[in-house]
């Protein structure tokens, strides 16, 4: 299902035309989206980036459109990965509080908005102990949102074109709570959302997780 679609799904069966309706779906789709993401992990809200590290700093930039960490590796000068764990900023600091403290990392943690002279900005930062001791690449994995279908060149995301039962109740949701419609359809689409919620669930987080040569196949109890 592409945005015009959803949008023409939403119009017919809120029936509802109005100038103002139809100029807040984009609100409504977003809202869902957000939603939807942040309640199953599909694939698609994952990113992988590399950066460098040097030894200059502590500190590495986080991606702008940074949401949460799956993993963090420092690779050396022979290939290899160093996954680092996460800890807290407190623990790297007493485990590193000399700035003679260098080696190649192994911890890593979110240290906060970056300030650019007085002014605090949106980016965020890691800070990394112990401080590298050479430069170093580093490949992040990490959790975003991705583009909405609302503004999609093409209209399509993955969400829209493989999942978009889930999209659909999930907008209407949102659009019958700006129409503040009556509580037993509110109640029916938000029944609806969660059925449809829940079949994701089990794609984002369960099937896709999963494979019959290491979990077997799925069997259904005979009764």
């Amino acid at each position: 299902m592409n945005y015009a679609a959803l949008s023409a799904a939403i119009q017919a069966y809120t029936e509802n035309t109005e100038a103002d309706f139809v100029a807040n779906i984009p609100v409504f789709v977003t809202q869902a989206e957000q939603r939807i993401y942040n309640t199953v992990q599909f694939p698609s809200i994952r990113k992988n980036m590399t950066g460098v590290v040097s030894t200059t700093s502590t500190y590495l930039s986080a991606p702008d459109d940074y949401l949460a960490s799956y993993s963090l590796a420092v690779i050396d000068a022979d290939g290899n990965y160093e996954y680092l764990l996460n800890k807290d900023v407190n623990f790297i600091r007493q485990a590193y509080p000399k700035a003679t403290d260098i080696g190649l990392p192994k911890y890593y943690a979110l240290f906060g908005p970056t300030v650019s002279g007085s002014t605090i900005t949106d980016e965020l930062t890691f800070i990394l102990g112990p401080k590298p001791d050479a430069n170093y690449t580093v490949e992040l994995h990490y959790y975003y949102y991705p583009e909405s279908i609302t503004v999609a060149a093409d209209g399509r995301t993955w969400l829209g074109d493989n999942f978009d039962s889930v999209l659909l109740y999930g907008s209407l949701v949102e659009a019958y709570t700006y129409m503040k419609g009556e509580q037993d359809m509110m109640a029916l689409y938000n029944g609806k959302y969660q059925e449809a919620l829940a079949l994701a669930k089990r794609l984002g987080d369960g099937m896709e997780r999963q494979d019959a040569y290491r979990s077997g196949q799925y069997r259904q109890a005979v009764t």
